[in-house]
């Protein structure tokens, strides 16, 4: 589901800033007019010809109105997201003021989304509950889901058996694999073991994978294990690149050492001679089976002795036998390239596949915070509509997740669906571990009422396709692998919920990013449909924005074109529920040290209560009261076709073949009062598009075009304009979009990088 500053808010946190670890390497390396005075020189510049220095652009607009591609009820299906802060910070965001603000931008459903699980943390959704070991208060928690007072906020807990380096919310942890502690050890979560699963031993191995950061000599590793051990296991080193970071030209896969299948092993300080000689790698991964299942101490609970746990790992060369007499005191010395250090930017990189859930009453994070769900549930942020909520997958218990689920039902909470987990593909879960983790979750809760939703799982942004290392039959489809875990298990997959952050590299120009908007979101939807996910089911973008990463882009006008662009891209293929990431007021954050943005609608000011309106905001005004009506009534959306023009004899323009991304998008409704409503987005910072629309309407021997008058609607750098000053930019032109009526003609003029309504109606047939 996000990763970012905070996967759901970006506030001062970098977490985002390894959602999508593929950006690794980048990182490395007031107002001046009325709104009157805007719309009188807008009708100016429909009624009188184009000035400037470079030609317009001249495009054709023609709208297939014989079927419909999808329905929708706006209210119902244009929706937003609330997520965690920094502490302290939702009281000062979720002020009465605010959600009003908030409410006027006409956004319907809402879906909380949840930082804990982006940030490798146990969501203790209720303050109240129990640990499994509640003498020590450690081991396994479960919130209380009986009614008392009202929560309002609630917090995320550390895992102190973590074996991940990197994560996906604050990236401020480390992992124990590499800490250069003794005492402190990884352990993998239980909940795949064979006891909880009910599968055969071996069908959830569990895997570290360590980073050395280059290529280096490596014939030996130490492993200083912990209890429980791995009786089997095997080394193996990868060939190519970067296997965390799959692309679908990549044929590489794992290679064992000569000696890396180690047998009967015995725990405790294991040295293995890989190899002879030297081989020259970056990747290692270890491969664990057949637990021991012993414990480090006397316990009655069974979840310490499931799995495998590790203290300390040292990976490199032994010495070679010296040639030379009296050189016997450095033969077999042992060269670790391992860098050892409890923390995140010291340490060696360290993934690994799972992560027990197990953890004590100090862990808590009080830096961050979620806002509470009675707070968020009875707020006026739902519309007294169903709200989607999540629970806990990859680090927590099934216990916990469905005392949520049962304490929201208790309170006779309307719940859309409920989102099992976040981003496991982010945070590099194989697809079966994940899938049997959501089946020993959706097992409880559909047995509390089996009538719930459940769906997910929330997958991260990706490109070209989403993939995994090849299975036994060479499949190397995580959705696909997924898809078919579930079915096996005959456990519901109701929806299936994703995200949309196509550019990590904020600092380059937005305008040619732009243009790749509609063929990015088509082909990642594409993608997963060749990987097998459902079409019968509902499909949610459970977040979208931008970037991951803050930047001026999204606190401009190209904010405005990017979120206007992909709701109508989503809908037109079909989608069904778009969800706007950013609702809640925010502070501006410069992330990548290029240009200061976040993703949000309006401005919180460090000074006062104030909140300004940012170029989202309109965007959002424009799509759900302007295009779509405000009613709980069908709408259909059709497709377009953008075609080029140019002028031939006579200043006759004909048509051109279409390009491949163009500057021009459109999309197309009808809505319930019978309007036709074209959304009408111009994606070039500088050229004026002169837009034709046309209808082919079934039984017509030719297209036809809007009639009489026609009402128009268009927000464009008239209406906002940026400043920005590092931390203290801020908009110094925030207007709402000028409003308009004329007679219909051949074309209409669009100013360079806006958003454009047309509605009216076509003649009677």
């Amino acid at each position: 589901m996000r990763s970012r500053c905070f996967d759901s808010w970006r506030s001062a946190f970098t977490y985002h800033a390894v959602k999508n670890a593929r950006f690794a390497d980048f990182l490395q390396r007031k107002y001046l007019r009325t709104a009157a005075v805007v719309s009188a020189a807008l009708q100016v510049a429909f009624a009188t010809p184009t000035h400037g220095t470079e030609r317009p652009l001249t495009v054709s607009a023609i709208v297939s109105a014989d079927h419909p591609v999808n329905r929708c009820v706006p209210t119902e299906a244009l929706g937003a997201g609330v997520d965690g802060h920094e502490k302290g910070e939702c009281t000062r965001m979720f002020t009465d003021k605010n959600i009003t603000e908030m409410l006027s931008a006409g956004l319907g459903p809402l879906t909380y989304r949840l930082r804990t699980e982006l940030g490798g943390e146990v969501w203790h959704w209720n303050p109240r509950g129990r640990w499994s070991d509640p003498v020590h208060k450690c081991g396994y928690w479960t919130s209380d889901d009986s009614l008392g007072e009202p929560i309002d906020v609630s917090y995320g807990y550390r895992l102190p058996r973590r074996g991940n380096t990197i994560d996906q919310a604050n990236d401020d942890g480390y992992s124990r694999i590499t800490d250069g502690d003794k005492e402190s050890f990884w352990k993998s979560n239980p909940y795949l073991d064979s006891h909880f699963t009910g599968e055969p031993a071996d069908a959830h191995p569990q895997w570290l994978i360590i980073d050395l950061g280059g290529d280096k000599p490596v014939n030996a590793i130490r492993i200083h294990w912990a209890a429980p051990y791995a009786k089997q296991y095997k080394v193996e080193y990868w060939p190519g690149d970067d296997p965390m970071h799959l692309h679908p030209d990549d044929d590489d896969d794992w290679q064992p050492f000569v000696h890396g299948n180690i047998a009967n092993a015995q725990g405790g300080n294991e040295l293995s001679r890989l190899t002879e000689r030297p081989r020259s790698v970056q990747f290692v991964r270890i491969v664990m089976s057949n637990s021991s299942h012993t414990s480090a101490q006397s316990s009655d609970d069974i979840h310490d002795s499931l799995g495998f746990a590790i203290r300390e790992i040292e990976l490199g060369n032994i010495d070679p036998p010296s040639r030379r007499s009296g050189a016997a005191s450095k033969r077999g010395r042992f060269h670790d390239h391992v860098r050892h250090a409890p923390d995140r930017h010291r340490q060696t990189i360290v993934y690994v596949s799972s992560t027990d859930p197990w953890h004590r009453a100090e862990d808590i994070n009080y830096s961050t915070e979620q806002p509470g769900l009675d707070f968020i549930l009875r707020s006026k942020l739902t519309n007294n509509l169903p709200v989607l909520v999540p629970v806990g997958v990859l680090y927590d218990t099934p216990d916990n997740a469905a005392a949520e689920i049962n304490y929201l039902l208790r309170r006779n909470y309307s719940l859309e669906g409920i989102e099992l987990g976040e981003e496991p593909d982010g945070q590099w879960a194989s697809p079966e571990d994940y899938a049997a983790l959501y089946s020993g979750v959706a097992r409880r809760l559909i047995s509390l009422n089996p009538r719930l939703k459940l769906g997910g799982p929330s997958l991260q942004n990706f490109e070209d396709e989403l993939l995994t290392w090849a299975d036994a039959s060479g499949n190397r489809s995580w959705m696909n692998r997924f898809v078919n875990y579930l079915r096996s298990a005959k456990v519901p997959f109701d929806f299936f919920s994703f995200e949309f952050y196509p550019f990590d590299n904020i600092c380059t120009d937005a305008a040619p990013q732009l243009l790749e908007i509609p063929k990015r979101l088509n082909d990642m939807l594409a993608s997963l449909r060749a990987d097998g996910v459902p079409s019968d089911i509902p499909w949610l973008m459970t977040e979208y924005g931008y970037s991951v990463f803050a930047g001026r882009p999204e606190v401009d006008i190209e904010g405005a074109l990017f979120n206007a662009d992909t709701v109508g891209a989503f809908l037109t293929l079909g989608g069904a529920k778009p969800y706007l990431y950013g609702y809640e007021p925010n502070y501006l954050q410069d992330e990548l040290k290029c240009s200061w943005g976040n993703l949000m609608m309006f401005q919180l000011n460090p000074k006062n209560d104030e909140v300004r309106r940012l170029s989202a905001y309109y965007a959002a005004q424009l799509i759900t009261k302007e295009w779509m009506q405000p009613v709980t009534e069908p709408h259909e959306i059709f497709p377009v076709t953008i075609t080029g023009t140019k002028d031939g004899e006579h200043k006759v323009t004909r048509p051109t073949k279409p390009k491949k991304l163009s500057a021009v998008t459109a999309y197309a409704v009808h809505r319930p009062n019978k309007q036709w409503s074209l959304l009408a987005i111009n994606k070039s910072p500088k050229r004026v598009a002169r837009l034709n629309v046309e209808f082919n309407i079934p039984g017509a021997k030719q297209p036809v075009s809007f009639v009489g008058q026609i009402e128009i609607i268009q927000f464009s750098q008239q209406q906002y304009a940026w400043h920005a000053d590092g931390p203290n930019g801020h908009p110094t032109r925030s207007l709402p979009p000028a409003h308009f009526t004329r007679e219909v003609a051949s074309f209409y003029d669009l100013p360079p990088y806006s958003l454009t309504i047309l509605r009216g109606k076509l003649p009677t047939q």
